[in-house]
Parts: structure tokens; C-alpha cells; sequence
């Protein structure tokens, strides 16, 4: 390893720490401030809402640690944790059980079969749905397919899209980009980048395009399972 990859991967992880810290320390500043201001002014404060926005900066901190957890993990499963698995069907039962604001349409063939934990890419589904429903104005689809010894797994929404230059950063850790997509609204900023660990965690990759639909496409590809 040369002494720039050296360089680049500690200014790497020196970033992440910084930007990591911030997202922990505005929840943290946040609560304290509220409940060194119920301290000092005890009969001015209406203890209910004290009690819920503390809990709301409780589940943000959770929550961002909950997925901090989960990215350094991911990667660490062993051969054995990776069973195969039928696609389409955890594509169909993940979609199914969801209760979104906008519809969600499926175009999904049978008998789509990869060897994966099964968690994890249920986890990525999830996420890249997530993200969809954030940022669809009327529908999001779903489809799953194979494409020579890959499976391709296509979550497209109709919102506004991401810039062909903002097509990779969307990707980093706690990304903040300056269109509709730049705040991940009521997420932690970690989502794309745990599914995107996770894709190569599985051999194989998940980039970000334009969809027919007019917004973004998040599109993984993994190995099929050898017959």
C-alpha cells in the first residue's frame, strides 16, 4: 500500500469520526439544553413536552448508533451466515408488508436465486425503499430480474433525482448533498452507505441512476447462485 493510499484511507477515517461526532453531538446539545432549561425554570416548563422532545433526541441518537453498529459489522458475517435464497420472494415479502404513502409497484420474475445473508440484503431493501418513499412524489417501483450470472434488484422512485455529479457522494457516510436529496429527512444519513456495504459485502455492487420514472434508480447487482 503506497504511502498516498495511507494518507487517503486516515484522512478517511478522520472524516468519518468528525462528521459521526457532529451527528451525535446535535441530538446530545439538543437534549441537554432542554433539560438544563427544565431544571433552572421548573414552573415554566410544561413537562410533557420537555419529556417528548428529549425522547425524540433519545431515538435520533439510537438511532444513529443502531447504524453505526450495523456498518462496522457488515462485512464480518462468515461463509456459513450466507444461505441460499430466493430474491423475488423476500423482494415480494418485504414490499408487502410495508404501509407507505405512495403505492409501491412490482415488477418482480420468479425463481431468482442468490446465496446471501439474508438480513442484510433484506436491510438493504429496506433502506433503498426508505429512501424512495422520502423522496416519491406519486409511485415508487420495485422490480428483480436476472441478467447473465447476476441478479439485479431496481428500486425507482418519480422525485426529483439525483445530479449525475452527486450520483457517487450520495453514497458516503452522512452525506449532505445541496438538492431535495441532500438530507436524508427523519433518517440518520448512514442508509445508503449500509446498503451499499452491504452489496459488496455480497461480491457485488449498487450505483445510483436515472429512472424512467424521472427520479433516482438504485440499482444492486450480486452473483445468482450457481445451479
Amino acid at each position: 500500500m503506497s504511502t498516498l493510499s495511507r494518507a487517503a484511507i486516515l484522512d478517511r477515517q478522520q472524516q468519518f469520526v468528525a462528521d459521526a461526532s457532529h451527528e451525535l453531538r446535535t441530538p446530545l446539545a439538543g437534549l441537554r439544553v432542554q433539560l438544563e432549561d427544565g431544571r433552572l425554570h421548573p414552573e415554566d416548563t410544561d413537562m410533557r413536552s420537555l419529556l417528548e422532545g428529549a425522547l425524540l433526541d433519545v431515538d435520533r441518537l439510537e438511532s444513529i448508533i443502531t447504524d453505526l453498529l450495523l456498518l462496522a459489522r457488515v462485512g464480518a458475517s462468515g461463509v456459513t451466515e450466507k444461505m441460499p435464497l430466493s430474491l423475488s420472494e423476500l423482494a415480494r415479502c418485504e414490499v408487502s408488508q410495508r404501509t407507505d404513502r405512495v403505492p409501491t409497484r412490482m415488477r418482480i420474475d420468479t425463481g431468482v436465486l442468490v446465496t446471501v445473508v439474508r438480513s442484510q440484503i433484506a436491510r438493504l431493501l429496506k433502506n433503498l425503499l426508505d429512501n424512495a418513499q422520502r423522496h416519491s412524489r406519486r409511485v415508487v417501483e420495485v422490480s428483480v430480474r436476472p441478467v447473465g450470472r447476476f441478479a439485479e434488484l431496481a428500486v425507482e422512485d418519480d422525485g426529483a433525482g439525483i445530479p449525475e455529479c452527486d450520483r457517487e457522494r450520495v453514497f458516503e457516510r452522512f452525506s449532505r448533498l445541496d438538492t431535495a436529496r441532500g438530507r436524508d429527512h427523519g433518517g440518520t444519513g448512514l442508509g445508503l452507505a449500509i446498503a451499499r456495504a452491504i452489496a459488496r459485502a455480497h461480491d457485488g455492487t449498487l450505483k445510483a441512476k436515472e429512472s424512467h420514472l424521472g427520479g433516482a434508480l438504485f440499482l444492486l447487482r450480486i452473483p445468482l447462485t450457481e445451479s
